[in-house]
């Protein structure tokens, strides 16, 4: 199990996570990058090494992904370069599969491309919904949050429902094997018990529990 942190944040982040996946019995593992001096592409090579060089000491098979935000980008483009990995499930939190307003409206403000960072500019440089569909055999879910707190609040015309930063429709991925939607917003999803719910039962089954969607 790796766990891919989003943009301005530390892999520490997702520490609550990889603790309630530890008490279901998974190794976890947390992969830090720099969205800010990389680019998307040396991330997403990063992370395939990162993965290799794990499986080569301790043999591990059927890894799953877990992406806040950007660390979705990341995995997703990793998908693309590493058909030699035993992967399996994948859940992408919040991640904007299909573009992000927010970031575009802020790279078109003075100085904010270098506070978006390199990964995230190199994003914005492909065709709106150019995030690849998920690699044959690898089952992704993506969960979007509907609580608009956040960034958006002061970005003119992000679409409606949000999670405060990414719009829902800018989450969708085509080919993935769930879509979940819940009350909470962008960066409530690095601490919030309904989503670790959600993203044990879909790395259990491919399915999110829908049923519990409140």
């Amino acid at each position: 199990m790796v766990l891919v942190h989003g943009l301005w944040t530390p892999a520490a982040i997702l520490m609550l996570h990889g603790r309630w996946l530890q008490q279901r019995g998974y190794r976890v593992l947390r992969f830090g990058y720099s969205g800010m001096r990389a680019t998307l592409a040396q991330n997403a090579q990063a992370l395939r090494r990162f993965i290799a060089a794990r499986i080569a000491t301790s043999g591990a098979a059927d890894i799953h992904l877990v992406g806040h935000s950007l660390g979705g980008l990341v995995i997703l483009d990793m998908l693309t370069h590493a058909s030699d990995l035993p992967l399996c499930r994948a859940v992408l939190l919040g991640t904007p599969c299909l573009g992000s307003h927010c970031a575009r409206r802020l790279a078109g403000v003075a100085g904010m491309s270098a506070l978006l960072g390199r990964s995230m500019i190199e994003c914005l440089s492909r065709a709106p919904g150019a995030a690849v569909a998920p690699r044959p055999g690898v089952q992704v879910g993506v969960l979007a949050g509907t609580r608009s707190v956040g960034l958006g609040r002061v970005v003119p015309g992000l679409p409606r429902p949000n999670d405060g930063v990414v719009a829902v429709a800018e989450t969708r991925l085509s080919g993935a094997a769930d879509f979940i939607a819940l009350p909470v917003a962008h960066s409530e999803m690095l601490a919030s018990r309904s989503c670790a719910t959600q993203i044990a039962a879909f790395l259990a089954t491919g399915r999110f529990l829908h049923d519990e969607a409140v």
